[in-house]
């Protein structure tokens, strides 16, 4: 199996035992991303809007260091700890995405690392 690891400055460093994304032919495996500022791993301060706008910032430093962008991905996975938070997610991801949009699942969930509020990850595809 040919495995490739992407890596960037422009997002957050691995906080545990895993990498930003790993390529298997020409499929791109991306880590979910949380709201952390990469120079400061800290989270970004501010509203749910905030946090959703750095997370996907977050993602897209990683599909960019990979070749592609945002609009590669054929999967999304937002993960929320308060699913009332779902339309701000819609508001951001119309801003970052183009039509037609990536597949995507929203998942309410206990907690999330670091206390962040949103979490996301994905799928790109050539």
């Amino acid at each position: 199996m040919n495995k490739s690891f992407i890596a960037t400055e422009d997002a957050p460093a691995a906080i545990g035992t895993y990498s930003q994304a790993v390529k298997v032919g020409q499929t791109l495996y991306l880590s979910g991303q949380i709201p952390l500022i990469p120079d400061s791993m800290l989270l970004v301060e501010g509203d749910i809007e905030a946090e959703v706008r750095q997370a996907f910032t977050n993602l897209k430093a990683v599909c960019e260091a990979a070749g592609g962008s945002l609009n590669h991905l054929a999967k999304v996975n937002v993960f929320l700890t308060n699913l009332d938070h779902f339309p701000v997610v819609n508001q951001v991801m119309d801003e970052f995405f183009e039509a037609p949009f990536p597949a995507r699942a929203a998942i309410g969930v206990a907690a999330l690392p670091k206390g962040a509020r949103v979490e996301v990850d994905g799928v790109m595809v050539g």
